[in-house]
């Protein structure tokens, strides 16, 4: 009964992630990315593996691209690259949004021991001091929606969540 639940809430998780990714674009993108989709799709399997991408490649002109390239660009999907697949990474691409395991890592930096947490302050202080500026209008922005703990500290994985799947209180 257990493992049917479980199978149940992954289906569901399953579902609302593909059901998020559709909604990122209008019917008519999603068209065209179908289009595009099949194009790549040489041999019309429903999966981009290294063969179609170096037969596109060579109807593109390119005739030596390197295993290594293709390879890299198969990662990106974490599994085989079907439609949903190859639309997630277009939105994550176009929304500006960077694979949730990059932005981990990122925050990681901030958090050598490994808890889970940056401090709200000290991060702030980060943002507005380092690299691209944040004034503290931008910070407060960022902050609305970052899981504070009543100690004043992130919970960067939460955040990271939220950034890259939405907030579900918005969805809802």
């Amino acid at each position: 009964m257990a493992s049917k639940k479980a199978s149940n809430k992954r289906q569901r998780g399953a579902q609302k992630s593909c059901s998020n990714v559709f909604s990122m674009f209008e019917q008519n993108q999603i068209q065209e990315f179908k289009e595009a989709f099949g194009c790549i799709d040489q041999d019309r399997d429903g999966v981009i593996k290294k063969q179609d991408l170096k037969e596109t490649y060579a109807q593109l002109g390119k005739l030596n691209v390197k295993d290594e390239e293709l390879d890299e660009m198969l990662n990106e999907g974490k599994g085989p690259i079907n439609f949903t697949v190859f639309l997630t990474l277009f939105g994550e691409k176009l929304n500006g949004t960077d694979p949730e395991d990059t932005i981990l890592a990122a925050f990681k930096l901030f958090d050598p021991n490994g808890t889970g947490f940056v401090n709200k302050d000290e991060f702030k202080r980060l943002l507005m001091n380092q690299a691209d500026k944040f004034t503290a209008e931008e910070v407060d922005q960022a902050f609305a929606l970052a899981p504070i703990d009543p100690t004043g500290n992130i919970d960067y994985k939460s955040l990271c969540y939220i950034i890259t799947h939405g907030d579900e209180k918005e969805e809802s």
